[in-house]
């Protein structure tokens, strides 16, 4: 005959399913909320910044939430579209020419523009390839993703065609490792810069299927 249930047991179950509820709840609204949060919070600082701009917006008794994030993307689109002439080229190669001269400002520019033009191009496949490759050491695999090929003194130095690969830290994807590796030890993957970022930002909790159809396992056996 099966006891029936004491109060402390019933107690027990309770608070076990109150405690599953809330972390269901708190899974829910989790993400929800620090995204509208970081969201909320990006946009207030673009507001801060146009506020300026708009001299009558600060008299104003309310805020207009997202104003300046509409202004700044105007004046962006502007930008774009007076330099796609030939009097807005002029100017930016006059202004580039007056960097070119400035020891420190150069260099950054030029950085920053590199960067820019690299994983803005279309044609380009920076950060649009992720790989898997041994690392630190062998028989310990993480994931990285293709930045271009190796060039200049880099890859003069080895004999092998090398590839830039990032190799980004838990859970901050934004900080990493630079890798020089042959692209023979490399293992592609089918999953997108987007899923490839949440495996790492989640610690590999969230883990994209798999759409190789083996391609991967036959790529890791040659």
């Amino acid at each position: 005959m099966t006891q029936p249930d004491t109060p402390d047991q019933d107690d027990s179950h309770l608070v076990r399913t109150l405690r599953n509820y809330f972390i269901t709840g708190l899974v829910v609204t989790g993400p929800v909320l620090i995204t509208l949060f970081l969201v909320w919070r990006f946009i207030g600082f673009i507001d801060r910044l146009a506020a300026n701009l708009i001299p009558g917006q600060t008299s104003l008794p309310f805020g207009i939430p997202g104003l300046g994030l509409i202004i700044v993307a105007v004046a962006v689109t502007m930008v774009g579209a007076f330099t796609a002439n030939f009097l807005g080229s002029w100017f930016v190669r006059m202004g580039e020419k007056i960097v070119d001269r400035m020891p420190v400002v150069r260099s950054v520019y030029g950085t920053l523009k590199k960067i820019f033009t690299t994983v803005l191009d279309q044609s380009s496949r920076s950060f649009r390839e992720v790989v898997m490759l041994e690392y630190p050491r062998q028989g310990i695999w993480a994931i990285g993703f293709v930045t271009g090929e190796a060039e200049g003194e880099v890859q003069a130095a080895i004999s092998d065609d090398l590839v830039n690969v990032f190799v980004p830290t838990t859970p901050n994807p934004t900080s990493g490792y630079l890798v020089f590796l042959p692209r023979k030890d490399l293992i592609p993957m089918t999953m997108s810069v987007e899923d490839g970022i949440k495996l790492v930002i989640s610690g590999g909790i969230m883990t994209p299927e798999d759409n190789s159809n083996g391609n991967s396992n036959s790529a890791g056996s040659n």
